[in-house]
């Protein structure tokens, strides 16, 4: 699995901390939206032409670590 890390970051000072492509302010959840919106990765790309397809995959991987780590406190919770 690929290392999100390399191509996402938050920092306080870019879009109020919201996890973005590193040196972009191309947030996660835009990403997101546009896949939500039925967009293909070809349109992401097309729309932002200064990311690449590694950097929305990461956004991805993100996005389902972070669903995963949720799941994992709520079923502690639950417990």
């Amino acid at each position: 699995m690929m290392n999100w890390r390399d191509h996402i970051h938050s920092d306080p000072g870019i879009l109020g901390g919201k996890p973005v492509v590193r040196g972009t302010r191309i947030s996660v959840e835009l990403i997101l939206e546009y896949f939500a919106d039925g967009c293909t990765l070809e349109d992401v790309l097309e729309a932002y032409d200064h990311i690449t397809a590694e950097d929305v995959r990461a956004a991805l991987t993100f996005a389902q670590e972070m669903v995963a780590e949720e799941q994992a406190v709520a079923k502690k919770r639950a417990a």
